[in-house]
């Protein structure tokens, strides 16, 4: 269970990660709505500096949110065109959240009712046998510590009596293939049938190859299907999977069709899903519902994400690239015929291969009349979807071998392949293509310890909005292992869909993306409680007053950036013993902690303590303290009175259920300390 909660904060993380916000950018208020952000600024709280947040709402109204509660805050998504702000203290934004609320109440019915027919299913656990040592010896990389995570993660599940429904995002060239290895000789030595199924006829070779290869000389039979395959080889496999002689099948969705009867089916591995349409999905699901069921892919589609970020997939995330890897630099610019000249010798001079990629067969000719003209010192071969299966399989075979230095093609090299010598990759028209694709294609070249260049041409009229965001996207996320926020900024750009059916624009637009995924995460957990829930604990963020000085000074952490990184992060813990660790990773990184900083930890703490017991709201000042509970609510009420009565006439309940305290706290250092030790005494009444 603890292992659970450890991987939903992962992908938290990233979304974390992905919410820096730049002023201008919208965000939604939990209470208010949406906003836009103008960014941080210190503000005079009774003459005490406190760093809050600026939001601009409709008629120019202003709001300041303190800094220990920007958890009431989230990211709206990327696309801010034509969006209304809200008004300040209108009604609008209660009454579409509760629309939304109702919504979303239903998906996630239907949602678990799926989840949960799949969980009550019983399948066949299966453990590794005696020979797994051996297979995992040949091996021959080290494996990344999030590798190893997603290998365990994955044998688990298998040895768990359920079926498995694991989602494994990592990058491309992460190692997601070793994964699946791993899982189908489990499974295959476990008596069971493997089908890996790829969305091209190429990947399914290279996957082919690959397990004979690590199989090679042990007691599995590994079959090929795709249209690249004789129809006599065809026909032995599909006879194999009848009559469980096959223990492996690797193909393209020829694996789908109507005609194909396994024996003994136990595990599907899907590769990019992302590639598959709805229909080939359905017939997966229907394949077999109780077999284990093991998706790869470096971008998860929206929904896909979606799913697993609300606990609804389990997901394992491969973000650490392999030892010796180098990120691809990437450059957004118009055909020039200079540089792509350029790029292309380079790449040849240095002994390496390059693709150059066009989004239609139309524009082949054009390329190939530029190569002959222009680049007559290199040698390239032609390859698209158009061709005979074992036409394309000879040209892909030759330039694997190295025989041409530049492969001209369609997007028929998008998924997994692997040639680690091809480093260069130009891709015409690139503003044509979509945010997964570019960065599936961009997959291709960087495999080896080369760096590795990658050109997106643009054409010569203006691009639209839409494809220049994808571009810029591309080009600034070079950092290793970005798949995961690709598909992220697709969910901003594209809209996660309705995660039950295939219409894509979903209700997202109303709420903005991180909020309706957090309610959506609510609504899960809730009708997995079979609606018991306490709705009264619902999610708030508690006001604490205190007129003492509040913020990460300026010269303390200068970049702005960081600091409102460091602002979010501390909002996101949830013990005691992690703003300690905070604590003490505050004063490693940038020396002693100033006492304004020390007062905001507290003030932290306090707000754990007061989210604990239910309190909305502390209000302090030189005579005592002024408690309002959420909803006018105390969970523990006969608690409550007995700590009243124990403090005697320092405590009273007044009729609007508001509890006073009465003390002398001249100091704002006593009225903080005095907030803490109240807190701390609600916190353990509840």
């Amino acid at each position: 269970m603890v292992r659970r909660q450890k991987r939903k904060k992962s992908a938290d993380a990233f979304l974390a990660e992905l919410a820096t916000l730049s002023p201008g950018d919208l965000v939604v208020h939990m209470d208010h709505g949406i906003g836009r952000y103008e960014g941080l600024t210190s503000i005079p709280v009774a003459k005490a500096p406190h760093d809050c947040v600026a939001l601009t709402y409709a008629g120019g109204d202003k709001l300041y949110v303190p800094v220990e509660n920007i958890d009431v805050l989230s990211r709206y998504g990327a696309e801010n065109d034509g969006v209304q702000l809200d008004k300040l203290g209108g009604v609008a934004w209660q009454a579409r959240k509760a629309r939304m609320k109702e919504r979303i109440r239903e998906i996630a019915g239907e949602l678990i009712k799926t989840a949960a027919e799949r969980a009550l299913r019983p399948a066949e656990a299966i453990e590794p046998d005696s020979g797994y040592n051996e297979f995992v010896d040949r091996f021959p990389y080290q494996e990344t510590e999030d590798q190893d995570r997603a290998i365990a993660d994955v044998i688990e599940d298998l040895a768990a009596g359920k079926p498995m429904d694991r989602l494994v995002c990592g990058d491309v060239g992460f190692g997601k293939t070793e994964v699946a290895l791993r899982a189908a000789f489990v499974a295959a030595l476990g008596g069971m049938q493997v089908a890996l199924i790829c969305p091209t006829t190429l990947l399914a070779r290279q996957h082919y190859r690959n397990f004979v290869e690590r199989f090679h000389g042990m007691p599995v039979n590994i079959g090929h299907l795709s249209r690249l395959v004789s129809a006599g080889e065809a026909k032995r496999t599909k006879d194999g999977l009848a009559d469980g002689s096959i223990d492996i099948v690797i193909g393209t969705h020829a694996l789908l069709a109507k005609g194909i009867a396994f024996k003994r089916l136990g595990l599907v591995i899907v590769d990019e899903e992302q590639r598959f349409g709805v229909t080939h999905k359905e017939r997966l699901k229907a394949l077999k519902t109780d077999v284990h069921m093991l998706t790869l892919t470096a971008t998860p589609i929206p929904r896909t994400l979606q799913m697993a970020m609300s606990g609804l997939r389990e997901l394992s995330v491969i973000q650490t690239p392999p030892v010796d890897r180098l990120a691809v630099r990437t450059y957004v610019a118009p055909w020039d015929g200079v540089v792509i000249r350029e790029a292309l010798l380079r790449e040849h001079y240095r002994g390496g291969q390059s693709f150059l990629v066009t989004p239609r067969i139309k524009d082949l000719p054009d390329i190939e009349d530029y190569l002959r003209k222009e680049v007559p010192e290199v040698s390239y071969v032609v390859a698209h979807g158009q061709m005979a299966a074992g036409e394309v399989e000879e040209r892909m075979s030759a330039f694997y071998d190295k025989k041409f230095d530049i492969l001209v093609s369609t997007t028929i090299i998008e998924s997994g392949l692997d040639i680690p010598s091809a480093n260069t990759l130009i891709v015409n028209r690139a503003d044509r293509f979509g945010l997964a694709q570019l960065y599936q294609l961009r997959g291709r070249v960087g495999r080896s310890k080369t760096r590795a260049y990658a050109y997106l041409t643009t054409g010569d009229r203006g691009l639209t909005e839409t494809a220049e965001k994808r571009l810029h996207i591309l080009q600034n996320i070079d950092t290793l292992g970005a798949g995961f926020q690709i598909a992220s900024h697709d969910l901003d750009i594209r809209g996660a869909g309705n995660l039950l059916g295939d219409e894509q624009s979903g209700h997202i637009k109303e709420v903005g993306f991180e909020l309706y995924q957090s309610m959506l995460e609510e609504a899960i957990l809730d009708a997995k409680a079979g609606g018991l829930a306490d709705t009264k604990r619902e999610s708030f963020s508690p006001q604490i007053n205190v007129d003492a000085p509040i913020l990460i000074p300026e010269d303390y952490v200068p970049d702005l950036d960081l600091r409102m990184g460091l602002y979010r992060r501390m909002n996101e813990v949830e013990t005691r013993a992690e703003i300690e660790a905070f604590a003490a990773e505050l004063i490693d990184r940038f020396g002693k902690l100033p006492a304004a900083t020390q007062n905001l930890l507290t003030v932290i703490e306090i707000k754990l303590n007061c989210r604990k017991a239910c309190v909305a709201k502390i209000d302090t000042g030189p005579r005592g303290a002024l408690v309002t509970f959420h909803n006018d609510d105390f969970p523990d009420l006969p608690g409550l009175l007995a700590y009243v009565d124990r403090l005697k006439d320092s405590a009273r309940l007044r009729p609007d259920s508001k509890l006073v305290i009465t003390r002398n706290w001249p100091e704002p250092s006593h009225r903080l300390n005095g907030a803490l030790q109240l807190s701390r005494g609600l916190a353990k009444i509840v």
